[in-house]
């Protein structure tokens, strides 16, 4: 089963990519799952405001917390982030052309969040996008067994896999 992952080099970047991927892939009618991240530059000057968009229709949902402006570390709220979980697993099923997961972060790495969810869509043959950092690269690679792909972090080459192995499990239909 196909499972790819994209890293972009800037912060936030992998993000845009995906986001705009999902958007030109359901105006092609493919039928997708899974969450992007949006995010919104704060007027204070603080660190932005994460939230992911469940797809392909919503809710969008709040995964950062806001800590105040002198808190470091991480700002993910967990709760949100299990809630993000829940929605896709429920929406989740064999007829979805493609899982899109935006981040196997840190909590896949210890293996929660989406993890459980990304190897569902694999036991059901959904091809499965994920993006990925630097951080949680070795994590994911552990799960993968192997077996992922890396694909650029450029549009045109996202699109023609999403399509491919789409086309592919069509045409094995």
């Amino acid at each position: 089963m196909p499972l790819a992952y994209t890293m972009a080099p800037g912060r936030g970047d992998t993000d845009l990519i995906l986001a705009r991927l999902a958007t030109d892939l359901m105006a092609r009618s493919l039928r997708l799952c899974g969450t992007v991240q949006i995010n919104t530059e704060r007027a204070d000057t603080g660190p932005c405001d994460m939230d992911v968009r469940v797809l392909p229709d919503g809710p969008v949902l709040r995964i950062s917390q806001d800590l105040g402006p002198s808190a470091r570390g991480c700002r993910l709220d967990p709760a949100a982030l299990e809630t993000a979980v829940g929605l896709v697993s429920a929406r989740l099923d064999a007829r979805a052309d493609l899982l899109i997961i935006n981040k196997f972060g840190k909590h896949e790495a210890e293996g929660r969040g989406f993890r459980d969810v990304i190897a569902e869509a694999i036991a059901l043959d959904v091809p499965v996008l994920v993006g990925l950092n630097g951080l949680n690269r070795e994590a994911f690679e552990a799960f993968a067994g192997g077996l992922a792909t890396h694909l650029p972090p450029e549009s045109d080459a996202l699109a023609r896999w999403a399509e491919g192995v789409v086309n592919r499990a069509a045409e094995a239909v």
